[in-house]
């Protein structure tokens, strides 16, 4: 993870809001608003629609556009799908508006005008994290900010499977395995018994799903994981994508090519452990 120091402009700025939230929605009216009155182009998502910006389907829309900065609007969810969507840097602001935890987000609505006030005079940090991208028969799959998630398709069979990861090679029955970044150390990997990462570190957490002997969670360095499973099995991006993977086919999961980046008001260590309550 990287820490830098900088200033934004703010000539192309997207909007993105919750799906299916009226609150976030019109959250999302009031920030297109500010950043109208900072003379930005500013885009919104539908079905957000105000008269002065310029309304498209999905993020994916805009990737002919130099964005400045994508601010997001609803909780995890919002934000991981957004950085699924963004392939390229695009520095993305994440406001907490009915989201449940909220463990990636960096302000409250409230915060907005200090936020954009520091922006303006290079009073932010942008943070670089790590995302992981999965391939199969030789597509890759979108990438993913926290975890991919590995699984049996068919819930009556244990599936083996064998991670590989340089010059090692784990070796066993499970219903499936996570490999989560440091972001997603917190996330479904923590719920398994997981250890909670710093987000600075480049390294991954394989995690065991319900594996037939007892099989701690393994953290290795960012380089490439293979796994190959004895049945067909779904990999889940995010918990939001599914792709599929026939058995026997290796599956490759390595560092994604492209960071996710955050616009930080200050800097502090271990966020996502703060937000967790601890």
């Amino acid at each position: 993870m990287q820490m830098i120091h900088t200033w934004l402009k703010l000539n192309k700025v997207a909007v993105v809001s919750k799906f299916g939230s009226k609150e976030s929605e019109d959250a999302a009216t009031k920030v297109s608003k500010k950043f109208l009155s900072k003379k930005s182009t500013v885009f919104t998502i539908a079905p957000v629609k105000l008269e002065g910006t310029k309304q498209v389907d999905t993020i994916e829309e805009l990737k002919k556009e130099k964005l400045d900065l994508v601010v997001t609007l609803g909780g995890d969810g919002t934000t991981l799908r957004a950085f699924r969507q963004l392939r390229n840097e695009v520095p993305v602001l994440t406001i907490n508006v009915g989201g449940n935890r909220g463990i990636l987000s960096e302000i409250t609505i409230d915060e907005l005008d200090t936020a954009i006030n520091q922006m303006l005079a290079g009073k932010i940090i942008l943070e670089k994290r790590t995302r992981v991208v999965a391939s199969c028969a030789g597509k890759d799959f979108p990438p993913a900010l926290n975890e991919i998630y590995i699984n049996r398709t068919n819930l009556t069979k244990t599936a083996e499977f064998e991670i590989k990861f340089q010059n090692d090679t784990v070796k066993q029955k499970m219903d499936g395995v996570i490999i989560a970044t440091p972001s997603g150390s917190t996330g479904h990997s923590f719920s398994l018994g997981g250890p909670i990462l710093h987000e600075s570190l480049d390294v991954l957490i394989i995690t065991p799903v319900a594996p037939v002997y007892r099989l701690e969670s393994i953290v290795v360095p960012d380089e490439k994981v293979e796994i190959i499973c004895s049945h067909d099995c779904n990999v889940v991006m995010d918990a939001q994508v599914v792709k599929s993977a026939g058995f026997g086919e290796p599956i490759t999961i390595k560092k994604y090519n492209k960071h996710a980046v955050f616009v930080r008001l200050k800097k502090r260590g271990l966020r996502q452990m703060s937000k967790l309550g601890f």
